[in-house]
């Protein structure tokens, strides 16, 4: 009976052993959890067995129980590689359709734009809501797929005109007068008192050059013309705009040109190129001034956009991963999906740094990160092995003896049933 339980100590040692030296092997795994071996002991009970002189009968194996204890952080340069800080999973579904989950965060992206792990898992995230806005549906996941452009081109419809004309300015010597036959863009800097410009798109995302130039023509009374590509648009058939200010120098709404919401509203401009004629644009002025100070444009910006080539990826610490384009544009692709289960130590371990859904676990339940008991999320940095390395070489000493322990038993007992033998 001896050999028998020194023989379930040398195979509870050995598996210990295996159990540790696993998780040296993965100490520096990204994501990986460390295991522990748990032991029990063995009693065989009859009903004419005394209980208080019963011996044993060895040690057997009970589960090897992984340890979901947070690993450290380390940061990155990739905004793919991704960790959470606290409970939850990523969602990763294979090519055939089965999902699993991982700590490991470190993506990549494959051929066809989707957001991939090393096994070429797919990463799933909650698919957004219509084209705009940042809804999420939270009930679905789809694959993280990261468009190449940021598609159609937007023409420009409105521009914002944040400026100040100086009350202090002159009436200019020669009026500017575009239908002059001897007009010439740029005109006669002499014929104006200010001017800016900046780019406008057309649909098919082409830029132009909108040129503003501003002529004191009264107290409190400016025209503003405006040209497309050296091209002088219209206003109502007029070669400018009337904009007028009130004495207190804010803008005076619903006079001359400028109609009750503060915009001018220009004629029809047909771009080259064969995009469509550019009409009713309109320049907000509602935050433009006349004061006594000098010249300034506070805000010039505009509505259109060309289009765009991907340029670099964020994703927030709720998960929600947007691209940004080099027209200036971004867009929010989705919002990572994470999991989390009742009993982590009942997942099913399939290699890989992953883990699957087995009875024991539990149903999954997917949620967006920092709701309810989900971590956050950290772009740029990855999860460590949780491994205790200088725990784990204790732990080797320690089942390494329990394994020589359990040999000098079998020796032990070779010795006495050797003697038994020998008797005469």
């Amino acid at each position: 009976m001896a050999f028998r339980i020194a023989l379930s100590g040398l195979d509870a040692a050995s598996t210990d052993l295996e159990v540790t030296g696993h998780n040296i092997a993965n100490s520096s795994t990204i994501g990986f959890k460390e295991s522990r071996a748990e032991f029990a002991d063995i009693y065989a009970n009859s009903i004419s067995d005394v209980s208080s002189s019963v011996p044993g009968r060895g040690v057997r194996v009970t589960r090897v129980a992984q340890q979901f204890a947070q690993g450290s952080t380390e940061f990155t340069s990739n905004n793919l590689d991704l960790s959470v800080n606290g409970e939850g999973f990523f969602v990763m579904q294979n090519a055939d359709g089965d999902l699993a989950y991982t700590r490991a965060g470190a993506f990549t992206v494959d051929r066809e734009g989707n957001v991939v792990d090393h096994t070429g898992s797919r990463l799933q995230v909650f698919p957004r809501i219509g084209t705009t806005g940042n809804l999420f549906n939270t009930g679905d996941t789809a694959d993280l797929n990261l468009p190449v452009v940021s598609g159609t081109p937007q023409a420009t419809t409105n521009i914002d005109a944040t400026l100040n004309l100086s009350a202090a300015e002159t009436i200019p010597a020669v009026l500017l007068d575009p239908t002059a036959p001897a007009f010439t863009f740029p005109p006669d800097p002499q014929s104006y008192n200010h001017s800016t410009a900046t780019t406008i798109y057309d649909s098919l995302g082409t830029a132009h050059t909108a040129t503003m130039f501003y002529s004191k023509v009264a107290d409190n009374q400016w025209n503003a013309f405006t040209f497309m590509d050296g091209v002088n648009v219209t206003v109502g058939g007029n070669a400018f705009a009337d904009v007028q200010f009130t004495t207190s120098g804010a803008l005076d709404v619903g006079v001359g040109d400028v109609d009750a919401t503060g915009h001018v509203t220009l004629d029809l401009f047909t771009p080259s190129g064969g995009a469509a004629d550019i009409t009713g644009m309109t320049f907000d002025y509602n935050a433009s001034t006349q004061f006594g100070s000098g010249f300034a444009v506070n805000e010039l910006t505009q509505d259109g956009f060309t289009s765009g080539r991907l340029s670099g990826v964020d994703v927030d610490g709720t998960g929600v991963i947007f691209a940004r384009f080099t027209n200036g544009q971004s867009d929010a692709l989705g919002k990572i999906a994470l999991a989390r289960f009742n009993n982590n130590q009942g997942l099913r371990q399939v290699g890989d740094t992953s883990w699957v859904e087995s009875f024991a676990s539990g149903d999954v339940q997917l949620g967006e990160a920092g709701t309810s008991s989900y971590g956050l999320i950290q772009s740029g940095a990855l999860e460590n092995s949780n491994v205790d390395l200088a725990q784990q070489l204790v732990n080797l000493i320690t089942a390494q003896r329990n394994f020589q322990a359990n040999a000098q038993v079998i020796t032990t007992a070779d010795a006495i049933t050797q003697a038994v033998i020998n008797i005469r």
